[in-house]
Parts: C-alpha cells; structure tokens; sequence
C-alpha cells in the first residue's frame, strides 16, 4: 500500500517538547518565538536576539539544538509552515494526484485517517480535556458554538448532542452579522466554542477576539498549524488534518468532540438520563419516529 510523504514536524511542537532542555536564554528565545508565532521567526536574528534579550549566538545555538541547520534552516521550516497554512484547495489536489501511486482513494485515505488520529492523540493534552469537559459539564455556565465553512458541520455536531445532555447550548449561525446579539449575553460564565482550520476565517477570528473581550472562556478546535484564534483561546485542542484530497479531513476532530460528549455525559448522568428521557417522550408523543416495538 503506497503511503503518502509525512507531514513536516510543526516547529512549534519540536519547541514545546524539548523545552525541558534548554537553558534559560534559550528558554527566553523560545517565549519570544511562541509570543507571536510564527511571525515572531521571520524577522532578523538580531530582532529576535533582541526581543529575547539574548545574543545573536544563542538563536543560532536554540535552532541548532533543535535539529535545525543553524537560524536560516529554522526560518525556511516556519515558512514551509505558513505556505501550508495558506494553500489552496486546487494545490492540494495537485499533490494529492501527484502522490497517488498504485493504491486505491480507499486505502489511501484510510492510511491518512489512521495516521491523523494517532498524531492527534499523542499531541493531546488529556488535562486540558478533562478541564474542558467539566466546565462544559457545568449547567450555570451558558455554552456558544461556531465553526467555519468546512468546520460548521462539526461544531453542529457537538452542538447537537451537548443540547440533549445539558440546557443552555446555542449555535450561533451562519450569518455573521448577527453574532452581535449573542456576543450581547456573553459574560464571565460564557464558554465559546469555535472550530477553524486552514484557510482560516477572518470571521471568527473577530468573533473569538470579542468572546475573549466579554470574558467568555475561548476553546478553540484547530489543525496542527494553530489557527491565529490561539493567541486568543484559554484552551487549544490541535488534531491533524491533512488528507489526498483537495480539502482537509475533520475526522479527527470529530474524534475529540465525540470523546467529549461521552466525557461530559459521565459527568451529568442524572441530568442527561432525564434530558435524554424526555426528548423520547416528546419524540413518542409527536410521532416524529416510528416505533418499532
């Protein structure tokens, strides 16, 4: 079965990891990439040393210990990055066409699957998670959700389990212009929910810049490149995207948001049970199903 060419490492993930590492200059050097990531890499070393307050040496010695061939080599990654974030659906496809091999779409793309969803769990962070489900498991904490044009399906989709378990669950729409009137209710008890991959979405990024503004807790649902909504969010959750197709897959996102509805339900057993009970009354009594016992 022919594999598709790995994804690069995101020099993010290779700075969180070898943090532990690094001496204290790197270690400042490190907070000056990820302050305003990736922007913060392309400028000059010495703008870098500078912001960092360290010396030039020591940017060169951060990137050599990452694996990197000195800064240069450092800036040609984060530039790779940021091609990826911006490309096209049609350069997709190209590639895609370019790399099919022998095998059939099926394969290939179960191959990509399996690959994205182990990727997406080793970066997980499982106590963000379970933090992240207990503020969703909190009835007196209103709940927003808004995804964009290729994420909305997956933000409905949590959406539309999250409102059987629990009260004060909204979707905020298609259209933008009425986000206003929901941003309105949105206080320090507000968790907002947004969903965006590349090509990310102006829209929200006004959105999650105005929920953050009003207090809300921002939870963000992204690729492996971080939407810019992170510099915003309390709470990230990165999963892997890439697929043979022009578009990027959600399977792994709808991974994690399966996984938390199974979380927040063992979290509001008696409350879900009743609400769960009472949609199926309700569904009983409008012969909306059938019922075949």
């Amino acid at each position: 079965m022919h594999s598709t060419q790995a994804s690069q490492p995101i020099v993010k993930d290779i700075l969180q990891a070898r943090h532990a590492t690094l001496t204290l200059a790197e270690r400042q050097v490190v907070s000056a990439l990820l302050q305003d990531y990736p922007v913060a890499g392309l400028q000059s070393i010495t703008e870098l040393a500078d912001t960092a307050k360290v010396s030039s040496p020591t940017v060169v010695r951060l990137a050599r210990k990452l694996g990197f061939d000195g800064f240069t080599g450092l800036q040609d990654a984060l530039r790779r990055e940021i091609s990826e974030q911006i490309r096209k659906p049609a350069s997709k496809l190209d590639r895609a066409q370019r790399d099919h091999g022998d095998s059939h779409t099926l394969f290939r793309f179960a191959e990509a699957a399996v690959r994205n969803l182990q990727g997406t769990l080793d970066r997980i962070d499982t106590e963000a998670f379970d933090t992240v489900a207990t503020l969703l498991a909190d009835t007196g904490r209103p709940v927003y959700l808004e995804g964009g044009r290729i994420t909305r399906s997956v933000a409905d989709h949590l959406y539309n389990h999250l409102q059987i378990i629990r009260p004060g669950v909204t979707t905020l729409g298609r259209v933008p212009a009425v986000w206003p009137q929901y941003l309105l209710d949105m206080d320090a008890a507000a968790i907002l929910i947004l969903f965006d991959i590349r090509r990310y979405e102006s829209d929200l990024s006004k959105l999650a810049r105005l929920g953050r503004e009003s207090g809300a807790t921002l939870v963000l649902f992204t690729d492996q490149w971080n939407s810019p909504i992170a510099r915003h969010a309390d709470h990230v959750f990165s999963t892997m995207v890439e697929a043979p197709s022009g578009w990027d897959s959600t399977l792994s996102l709808q991974l994690l948001v399966e996984a938390l509805v199974a979380q927040v339900q063992t979290r509001l057993p008696n409350q879900g049970r009743d609400r769960i009970e009472r949609l199926e009354s309700m569904f009983t009594e409008t012969r909306l199903f059938r019922d075949f016992n």
